[in-house]
């Protein structure tokens, strides 16, 4: 699918976030006055950052309101009052951080597990679709609650945690990759399932239906060297989990500092492999599959 920029930064930075202040309310960072004001600020910047950045990728943004009214069934109705819930949930903690009140243990605990819950509602949009068998798999919210997790631990100065999250980050991402090549051809799509044809023999394209783009072929079809998808795999994995989990080893605030930014651009490559490399089923009718 066509990696679109405002979804890749709204997913990389809304999670490195959510991740970041549930730890923070956790008490991961006791930080208090000035440092606890900046630091809070990070994580609501990081968040609601990424979340305004989504709305750039909507035909119409000013009708994003009217995605809450479908909470029953969307999952990104979902994540938006997920997202608005954990944001009410983590200001009085801030507010308390910052001015020296104290929250109860109770309140710290529900508002971190809204903001994870945001992350995994995010997760669910893309797992449910079907229609992409590379998504359609149990390691994708795993992924996405791993990045949000080992990111939040850098973040929050958890060296000893995060060298742990960040390995296991490194192997989800390889597993993520094995299994998704091998996801599309497990699903048993074939251009017969994609038109309906398939009952009556082997079907093949006799020539294209269209003679110009349209929108499918634009948001829905996309295709990447598998020489570059491997070099970006490898940056991916590495920049994103093992060279943060060493820098993590070595600790520091410096070092994590510097180890946070790494993550960021291997999460930037993976999230855009992600996109990059979800075969839709509506390709195999164009012939691209």
């Amino acid at each position: 699918m066509h990696p679109a920029p405002s979804v890749i930064i709204f997913s990389v930075l809304s999670g490195l976030g959510f991740g970041f202040m549930a730890f923070m309310a956790l008490g991961f960072l006791p930080l208090t006055g000035a440092w606890a004001f900046w630091a809070w600020a990070v994580g609501y910047a990081l968040a609601v950052g990424g979340l305004i950045a989504s709305t750039t990728h909507l035909g119409n943004p000013q009708r994003a309101l009217k995605a809450f009214s479908q909470w029953r069934s969307s999952w990104l109705s979902r994540e938006g009052w997920a997202a608005v819930l954990a944001l009410l949930a983590l200001a009085p903690i801030a507010l308390g951080d910052w001015l020296g009140f104290g929250v109860p243990f109770v309140w710290r605990g529900l508002a971190a597990a809204l903001a994870l819950l945001t992350v995994f509602c995010t997760a669910m949009i893309y797992t449910q679709i079907k229609a992409v068998p590379r998504w359609h798999h149990w390691l994708t919210p795993v992924m996405f609650m791993g990045f949000t997790l080992a990111g939040g631990a850098l973040l929050a100065m958890q060296a000893e945690l995060a060298f742990v999250l960040l390995l296991a980050l490194a192997v989800v991402m390889v597993l993520l990759f094995y299994i998704g090549d091998r996801q599309f051809a497990r699903a048993g799509q074939t251009m017969g399932t994609a038109t309906g044809l398939g009952v009556r023999g082997e079907v093949s394209v006799f020539e294209q239906p269209h003679t110009g783009g349209n929108y499918l072929l634009r948001e829905l079809i996309f295709v990447i060297g598998r020489k570059h998808a491997q070099k970006l795999r490898v940056i991916a994995v590495l920049c994103a989990a093992v060279l943060p989990a060493l820098m993590a080893a070595v600790g520091g605030v410096g070092v994590m500092l510097a180890a946070v930014l790494v993550h960021l651009v291997g999460a930037f490559a993976a999230r855009w492999l992600f996109f990059a490399e979800a075969e839709h089923v509506v390709g195999l009718y164009y012939g691209k599959r």
